[in-house]
């Protein structure tokens, strides 16, 4: 059996904010009706964390759920574990109108840190990044220049950022080249 690896092996970049891709993640799509006591047992079961509200992500280490639509959420959990906490949630589900799939291995994950993290991202998304606007535990669906993605604030310097796996050396360099040296706007 071939091991798993990243998209990018660990690609790192320090510039006015530190870049650097998250290395290998567990992440599984549940969509359903995300009022049901049923679905949120399942996927709060597995990521041991409560359910987070309209457009915001509770994550703590590599657990955690991230709202991404009125019936869907991105459950998070340590990689080795993404098939077997699928299963978990699609057996708590069974009878009930849901979809589970263990998206691990088509998306992939980054880290923005530092002071610039914000200005980072306000360079490449029509978000507004606005520290009065976003805050931590906030997430938005949106683009990263030409490509979907979807970024959340774990804290007050540090967001997660995710795109399809496909598009992640593209998301890189755009991450890179947002944080080169010199390149500050000094808004945030």
């Amino acid at each position: 059996m071939l091991e798993a690896v990243s998209a990018l092996d660990a690609a790192s970049f320090n510039g006015f904010a530190r870049i650097e891709e998250a290395g290998l993640r567990g992440m599984i799509t549940l969509r359903g009706d995300l009022g049901s006591t049923g679905v949120k047992n399942a996927a709060t079961g597995v990521a041991g964390v409560d359910m987070p509200g309209r457009r915001e992500a509770n994550c703590v280490g590599e657990k955690g759920i991230a709202w991404m639509s009125p019936d869907e959420l991105l459950v998070l959990v340590p990689y080795a574990e993404a098939e077997h906490a699928a299963g978990v949630i699609s057996r708590a589900l069974a009878g009930e109108h849901a979809l589970v799939a263990n998206v691990s291995d088509a998306r992939a994950m980054f880290y923005v840190s530092g002071d610039g993290a914000r200005e980072v991202l306000a360079k490449l998304s029509p978000a507004d990044m606005h520290p009065e606007t976003f805050r931590p535990g906030q997430i938005r669906r949106t683009r990263l220049a030409q490509v979907p993605a979807g970024f959340w604030m774990r804290d007050t310097e540090t967001f997660e950022v995710i795109c399809f796996r496909s598009v992640a050396d593209y998301v890189f360099g755009l991450l890179k080249n947002a944080a080169q040296p010199g390149s500050e706007i000094g808004y945030f």
